[in-house]
Formats: C-alpha cells, sequence, structure tokens
C-alpha cells in the first residue's frame, strides 16, 4: 500500500515517524464521457489561455485570485516555509470520550503505519495508552495545503486517523425539520419501539453494495453481446395518506416473517389490539359476512306413523275386497268351492272373535275399576261428615 502523506505524531515530548495510508476506497465504477454518434472518447484538456496549447501536470502550480482578479503565484517552497508547526506533525491536543465527537464531523479515514524500527515502541505505547483509557486524541496536522482537525483512535492493533472537519464548517439545521406540529401518540411510539426490537443488530460486514453488483452484471452482459432487458419498474405515485400505525404494524410482522419467528408474539398482539380504530360501516359489513346459522333439521316422523300410513291403504283394499255381511257369493266364488276362498274367511272370523273377547275382557276390567271407585269415595265421605258435625 503506497503512503500519501509522511510526518510525525507528537504526543508531549514524544515524537512517533508515521505514514498515512487510505483505510478506504471507492470500489464504485467510473464511467467515461464519449460522443453518442460515433462512441468518440470526450476528454478535459488543461489549456493555457495565453497559449491555448495543452499543458502538462507537471507544469501546473498554485496561485491565489485576488478581488481584483490579479493571480498571486504560491510556490511549494513558500508552502514549506510556513511557521506551523503542524506542517509535517500530526501534533495530539487532548483526550476525550469517543462520545463527545459528533458524527457529523467525521470525514475520510486513514491508518497511521510506522516510519521506521525506531517508532515500534512509541507507537505501541500510544496505542495501549488510548486502549486502556477508552478515550480518542484530538489532533491537528496540515494536508494537502491546507491544516486539517482529526481525532486518532485504536483499530485492533493499528491507530486510525479520522478526518474531522472544523465546527464552524458545520452548517445549522434550522429550517430543514417539518414545520407542522404533529402529536406522535404512545401507541405508536410502542409500534416503532417493537419495529426496533425486531430488526435489532446488524453485522456491517453482511451487508453489500447491491447498485455495484448490479451494475458489474450490466457490464458483463454487455461485453458478452448480450441484450440486457430491464423489467418497468414501478412509477412514483402522487402523495398517497397512509396510515402510520398500519404500517408499522405490517412492518413488524415482516420483519418477523423475514427472521421466521411467529407473526405475533402475546405482548405484540395486545399492542395491537389496543390501537385497533373502527372505522364506520365495519360493524354492518361484519353482519354481512358473518355464517348463517343452519337451520334445524325437520323432525322425523315416528317409524309407526309411517308404518300406519303404509297399511292404510292395504286396509282400505282389503276392506273393499271383503264381501257385504250376509250377501251372496260371488258367482266365481260359488263355482269354485276351493279352500282357498274359505280359508281366508275362517282366519278372519277367528280375529273377530278375538277382537270381540279382548273388548268384553277390558270392558270388565274398567267395570271393576268404576265400582273400585265408589267404594272408596263412600268409605270417604263419612268420615268428612263426623267431621264437620264435630267442629
Amino acid at each position: 500500500m503506497r503512503s500519501i502523506w509522511n510526518g510525525n505524531i507528537s504526543f508531549g515530548l514524544v515524537s512517533i515517524p508515521i505514514k498515512m495510508y487510505p483505510a478506504t476506497e471507492d470500489h464504485s465504477i467510473s464511467f467515461r464521457q464519449i460522443h453518442t454518434r460515433d462512441n468518440g472518447r470526450i476528454r478535459y484538456r488543461k489549456v493555457c489561455e495565453l497559449e491555448d496549447e495543452p499543458v502538462e501536470t507537471s507544469e501546473i502550480g498554485r496561485a491565489y485570485e485576488d478581488a481584483d482578479g490579479a493571480l498571486i503565484p504560491i510556490t511549494d517552497e513558500d508552502m514549506a516555509a510556513l511557521a506551523l508547526p503542524t506542517t509535517h506533525t500530526l501534533e495530539i491536543e487532548a483526550f476525550v470520550s469517543a462520545s463527545e465527537i459528533d458524527p457529523l464531523q467525521m470525514g475520510d479515514a486513514y491508518y497511521l503505519g510506522t516510519g521506521g524500527a525506531a517508532a515500534a515502541k512509541p507507537y505501541t505505547l500510544l496505542r495501549e495508552a488510548l486502549k486502556r483509557s477508552q478515550k480518542v486524541a484530538i489532533a491537528k496536522y496540515a494536508h494537502r495545503g491546507r491544516e486539517r482537525l482529526g481525532v486518532l483512535r485504536v483499530v485492533d492493533d493499528t491507530l486510525a486517523l479520522h478526518r474531522l472537519v472544523w465546527p464552524d464548517e458545520v452548517r445549522e439545521s434550522t429550517g430543514v425539520a417539518p414545520k407542522e406540529k404533529v402529536t406522535v401518540k404512545p401507541a405508536e411510539l410502542d409500534l416503532a419501539d417493537t419495529l426496533m426490537e425486531t430488526l435489532g443488530e446488524v453485522d456491517l460486514g453482511d451487508l453489500r453494495d447491491e447498485y455495484h453488483e448490479a451494475l458489474e452484471e450490466l457490464v458483463a452482459a454487455k461485453m458478452s453481446g448480450a441484450v440486457p432487458v430491464a423489467e418497468p419498474g414501478e412509477q412514483p405515485g402522487g402523495a398517497q395518506v397512509v396510515d402510520l400505525v398500519a404500517a408499522l404494524q405490517e412492518s413488524v410482522r415482516s420483519a418477523r416473517r423475514a427472521r421466521g419467528e411467529e407473526e405475533a408474539g402475546e405482548e405484540g398482539a395486545e399492542r395491537e389490539k389496543a390501537t385497533v380504530t373502527h372505522l364506520r360501516g365495519r360493524k354492518k359489513a361484519a353482519a354481512k359476512q358473518a355464517p348463517e346459522k343452519p337451520e334445524k333439521p325437520e323432525k322425523a316422523e315416528k317409524p309407526e306413523k309411517k308404518a300406519a300410513a303404509k297399511k292404510a291403504p292395504a286396509k282400505k283394499a282389503a276392506a273393499a275386497k271383503k264381501p257385504p255381511a250376509g250377501g251372496k257369493k260371488s258367482a266365481g266364488a260359488r263355482k269354485s268351492g276351493t279352500k282357498s276362498a274359505e280359508e281366508p274367511t275362517e282366519k278372519t272370523a277367528e280375529k273377530a272373535a278375538g277382537k270381540k273377547t279382548g273388548a268384553k275382557t277390558g270392558a270388565k276390567h274398567a267395570t271393576g275399576k268404576k265400582t273400585a271407585a265408589k267404594k272408596t269415595t263412600a268409605k270417604k265421605q263419612p268420615g268428612k261428615r263426623d267431621t264437620r258435625t264435630a267442629s
């Protein structure tokens, strides 16, 4: 790795020779400007206005332009002669807690390596002191034509320098925040907390630049002669009114599904129930959607009634076939004189006789019951009369 700055760390009376290396890199894909008609390269040439000819980089210097437009040349020798202790020195000013550094001031990052074998001992001393104190060092140094502010901290076993912008270079945020007065409900904050807990922490090493990967695939496809077909994306619509609570609830459910967790726990369900607001007309709709109660099945007829209903036509048919009582037999019956015609008649007579006998027996039983009842009533009546007389 090539160093971009050489100097010393001034740590009180201790001087540590160091070399500065870029700690980050730009991995983005760079494009060139071309003439769309013939793919000719478009270049920006540095041309001298007086000679109207291109100038080499080695012949280019710096100058300051005053209010009248006059140019005052400033050479490298002039810069080196500046009476600044930070010209080639990273001067440590103080040690503070990392929480005191405003992230808005953070800029480019660099690794600091030793500038020789003699720097190993003081380098290690400073590194271990920062580790034990759990603090960072605020330092000033000159780089690329200006004095800069930086913060020194430990990364693994290496000292790292983060460039800081000066406090007066941080702009005020006045006028950027929304001016509308908005009230956030506690239930909405609870849902936001639930979403934050569900998303949890992430290992930054697992994150990747998907846009850069897509560009690489596009370039590879074009180089192989393929013509990539872009799928039409969704066109951005106008402003929409969003139910914030519903959006938060759906975000929590989506995050849980993505992590393979259950859709909602007991605690989340309680929060969701607490924030549900029924709109007008929903109760009616719910009543319409409610399943109708199943009708009660009709009572089945008793088998006895069905059997009686079935026997009724048979009895009518038998009655129609029976000859009238005391009437003459039909001509067919007189001619045949067979047993088949006489047997049914005898059986029918026997059945009729049995019914009459049963009826007489039932009548006798009923008569006996009535007689017993009369005797009981007759016995009770004298007792009642005696009671009344005694009273």
